[in-house]
Parts: C-alpha cells; sequence; structure tokens
C-alpha cells in the first residue's frame, strides 16, 4: 500500500465519469451555501430538529463561520473534505467528508451531501466510491463507518452499492418534527473493499 508523508494534508484531486473531487477554496462557499440551504440536505443530515428551524436557517446566506469553514478545508489535519464538481457542468453540486479519524484503531467516519443538481444520476454513487477507494488505498485505514436516518433509503441504497454493510440500529437517535428518527449504522471494513474492488476490476471492459 503506498504511503503518502501526510495523507490527510495532501488533498487528492480524484476524476470518474461523471464527478471530480477536489479541495475545497473559500470561492465554493456560495455553491455550498445553494447546497446547504436546500431543505432535504438540513432534514436528512439531521443538521435541524423542526422544519421551522430548517427554513429560518436558509435565510442566513453566507457568513463568516461558513467562508472560515471551508477557506481552511484544503489545509485541515485528521480529516479529508472534498468539494464534489459535476462534469457535466463544472458546478460544486456537493461534498464528501472523511472524518472521526482514530489512528490507534485505523477507523475512520464517512459523510455526504448532494444538493438538489447533485442528485438522481448517480453523481453521489460515484463520489462515494472514489473517495473511499483513496481512503483505503492511500491513508491506512481498516473500517469507514458512517450513520444514516431511516427516512432516508436513497443514500442507503448508494451506500449498499459501495459496499457498505448494516450493522444495527441507534434508536431514536433523531427528533425532527416531534418524531423520533432511528439511525441505522453501516460499515465497510478493509477485507469488504478488497473483494469488492477484485469484482470491479474483473467486469471492466480491459479485464475481459
Amino acid at each position: 500500500m503506498p504511503d503518502l508523508p501526510n495523507p490527510w494534508v495532501t488533498k487528492p484531486t480524484l476524476k470518474g465519469a461523471l464527478v471530480t473531487l477536489r479541495p475545497f477554496s473559500a470561492e465554493d462557499v456560495l455553491a455550498m451555501v445553494e447546497v446547504l440551504s436546500d431543505p432535504e440536505v438540513g432534514r436528512l443530515t439531521g443538521s435541524y430538529h423542526s422544519t421551522t428551524e430548517l427554513m429560518a436557517a436558509r435565510n442566513e446566506g453566507v457568513t463568516e463561520e461558513l467562508l472560515a469553514w471551508y477557506g481552511s478545508r484544503a489545509t485541515v489535519d485528521q480529516r479529508l473534505d472534498l468539494a464534489v464538481v459535476d462534469r457535466a457542468t463544472g458546478a460544486v453540486v456537493g461534498e464528501v467528508v472523511i472524518n472521526d479519524v482514530d489512528e490507534g484503531n485505523r477507523s475512520a467516519s464517512f459523510r455526504t451531501l448532494m444538493g438538489p443538481a447533485g442528485r438522481g444520476r448517480g453523481l453521489g454513487t460515484e463520489a462515494t466510491q472514489l473517495i473511499i477507494d483513496h481512503t483505503f488505498q492511500y491513508c491506512g485505514v481498516h473500517r469507514i463507518s458512517l450513520e444514516v436516518y431511516t427516512f432516508n433509503p436513497r443514500a442507503r441504497r448508494v451506500y449498499e452499492k459501495v459496499g457498505f454493510v448494516s450493522e444495527g440500529m441507534l434508536r431514536d437517535a433523531l427528533l425532527f418534527d416531534g418524531e423520533w428518527i432511528d439511525a441505522e449504522v453501516m460499515a465497510i471494513l478493509r477485507p469488504d473493499w478488497e473483494a469488492a474492488r477484485r469484482v470491479r476490476t474483473a467486469q471492466t471492459p480491459a479485464a475481459r
């Protein structure tokens, strides 16, 4: 497995057929404000606890906090935040993130969010596959985990396609509009990823 001097500081640019993943810059904040202002993003990521709170947040626009956050993503250590760029339009349509890195246990967490312009065309699946491949290849992890709320079956299907396996349920993990929502824990281990990668390689035209 190749070694990078510091795989968490060295931010890659990853290219697929549909998307390019690249480091964030402060100039991306306008695009991300548009993504984050989508009600579905706020609800499905569990960022808010009510529709009222969510709609109020939509009116904030560009804040100093957002400028500082996305302006620092390209240099922050112990995590990997990449913008998802739609190759068909050149627009930033979301983000993928590896965080909660535990060097001792060689584990990390994954999360993603996609705005309306990035949905329904396979961009999220390819973006997830690209960053998972990179993390296993270059960052020395053995396990990548995530949580997905049960009212987000679309995201769950993406995670299954990439190789994540259900490990259990966190009951009543989110309170939204007075209703308790469960969160499913999913993870992919290095052996799972290696096996899936062999299958993908065997299915490519060059391998036949």
